[in-house]
């Protein structure tokens, strides 16, 4: 087999803005790519649970980590929703907000809550857990990923126990500051110490693939396609 061809296609220049990497990010990659790219990095641990998906597989989730960790409460409390409120109001523009749920017997994310971390300008939600509210959190174009819709309410059932502190989901460590990147075939995280590299092999990739999609459109067998390029 000859050896994989090789596209250069920059490096990215490690002080662009998050803004402009995640615009790279949106126009140019899917996360298919980007995790075979993590495979090949040895890090083949990086999406998260598969049945977290977008309400609207339109939108696509890019950002920095804001994890969160949910616990499970059993009937009123002196602070409904625990920290959920500080959680919030100290999101940043480009933060995910990413919640680790507990037993999953209610919503963590609603209408109100997505109207809030847009107007701060938060990237998206991600909820290893369900939503409620579906009808009117798909009108604000918000990307929100969750397990699904359920209406049943967190007040007496959880609480956010702190935030911005790593986590782990689905067995993937998250820490603060992450790179979060999900679309409607899952949701991934990239480790922030090897950003970098996987972004600009994944470019990489995603242009290898263009190739081959021109080449096997021209007629080249799947059996060449793979022995000049080495992907399929």
């Amino acid at each position: 087999m000859t050896e994989p061809a090789r596209i250069d296609t920059g490096r990215i220049d490690p002080a662009l803005a998050d803004s402009a990497l995640f615009d790279t990010i949106r126009s140019k990659l899917h996360t298919a790519a980007v995790g075979d790219i993590l495979d090949e990095l040895g890090r083949r641990h990086q999406f998260l649970p598969a049945e977290i998906r977008p309400l609207d597989p339109e939108l696509t989730v890019i950002g920095r980590a804001m994890p969160v960790v949910i616990a499970d409460v059993f009937g009123p409390r002196s602070k409904p929703f625990g920290k959920l409120t500080e959680a919030l109001d100290q999101l940043a523009a480009g933060d995910v907000y990413l919640a680790r749920s507990g037993r999953l017997a209610c919503s963590a994310w609603g209408e109100l809550l997505t109207a809030v971390a847009r107007e701060r300008r938060a990237a998206g939600a991600v909820i290893d857990g369900y939503h409620r509210d579906t009808s009117r959190i798909l009108p604000q174009r918000w990307p929100v990923f969750s397990r699904g819709g359920y209406a049943q309410d967190a007040g007496v059932r959880a609480a956010v126990l702190d935030y911005r502190i790593p986590v782990e989901i689905g067995g993937v460590e998250v820490a603060p500051g992450d790179l979060v990147f999900g679309d409607r075939d899952g949701v991934l995280v990239v480790p922030s110490e090897i950003e970098a590299e996987v972004i600009d092999r994944a470019l990489a990739k995603a242009a290898t693939e263009d190739r081959v999609r021109e080449a096997i459109s021209n007629g080249m067998s799947s059996t060449d396609a793979y022995a000049e390029f080495g992907i399929l």
